[in-house]
């Protein structure tokens, strides 16, 4: 697919990351950069670290070793309210949502980044803060236009299928109107009608809103995606763009499986 990102705009670059727990190496030496306004995936058999990169891109994880560059700032680690405060937003493998709230309310919470006034006003819901709300929920109602999940907007999400919850999942991480954008396996679960909604909606968001998406999927990420890092045992193995790395024999034998030398 055409590339729709700026490869001299980088937006991050993660440099010889180190990530352990106890003596299990997560990631080892592993280097790679975001272009802005790309689809970046990135990919792996099972236990290959995708997901623990992502949390050491939004702090949710601490490396041991190496540096991450956001926006031209470089830390040793990233903390999670700094990285939402500045454009990092992310839906997670295993869905993080409030299934007792409704739809609209759980992509409200989405906003709270994006408040200003205080809490009491807020609590009280008077004055400058009631304003606030209704600026807030008149940009909710336009992503649940655009996610086209009007119908289940006051249907609490404890209700919906799982599909559906992927769906207002993202949502509620677009109320946060995300620079960067980390999804972590949206299309898990799904049947086909729904991964095929999902991959639509992914490159409009990439499309239309500029939104700069790095993503962990197994199924159509060759589709969508401008370039594809792969990881396997926590290291990378290939990098490039999809054509490069279907073709990379070191990614075909991690997937099939292929014993690695002693």
């Amino acid at each position: 697919m055409e590339a729709r990102s700026d490869p001299n705009e980088q937006m991050l670059q993660v440099s010889n990351i180190g990530l352990s727990f106890g003596g299990v190496r997560a990631i080892e030496n592993v280097s790679f950069d975001i272009h802005r306004g790309e689809v970046r995936a990135i990919i792996g058999p099972n236990g290959a670290g995708k997901s623990s990169m992502l949390n050491v891109i939004n702090g949710f994880y601490h490396p041991q070793e190496g540096e991450i560059t956001y926006k031209g700032e470089t830390r040793k680690q990233m903390r999670p309210h700094i990285a939402a405060a500045n454009g990092i937003s992310r839906t997670f493998q295993n869905i993080a949502l409030f299934k007792g709230m409704s739809t609209l309310d759980n992509i409200m919470t989405g906003r709270n980044t994006k408040m200003r006034k205080n809490l009491l006003l807020q609590a009280l819901h008077i004055g400058p803060a009631k304003r606030e709300e209704i600026e807030h929920r008149e940009f909710v109602e336009n992503i649940i236009d655009f996610l086209e999940i009007q119908a289940i907007r006051k249907t609490h999400v404890g209700r919906l299928p799982y599909g559906m919850q992927k769906r207002v999942e993202l949502g509620r991480a677009l109320a946060a109107e995300p620079e960067l954008l980390l999804l972590d396996e949206p299309m898990a679960g799904m049947n086909l009608e729904e991964k095929e909604d999902m991959c639509r909606f992914v490159l409009d968001v990439n499309e239309q809103f500029g939104t700069t998406i790095a993503l962990i999927e197994h199924d159509m990420v060759m589709d969508i995606s401008d370039r594809v890092v792969v990881l396997d045992y926590g290291k990378k193995i290939a990098d490039g763009t999809p054509e490069e790395v279907r073709s990379n024999q070191a990614v075909v034998d991690a997937y099939l499986g292929v014993a690695h030398d002693a």
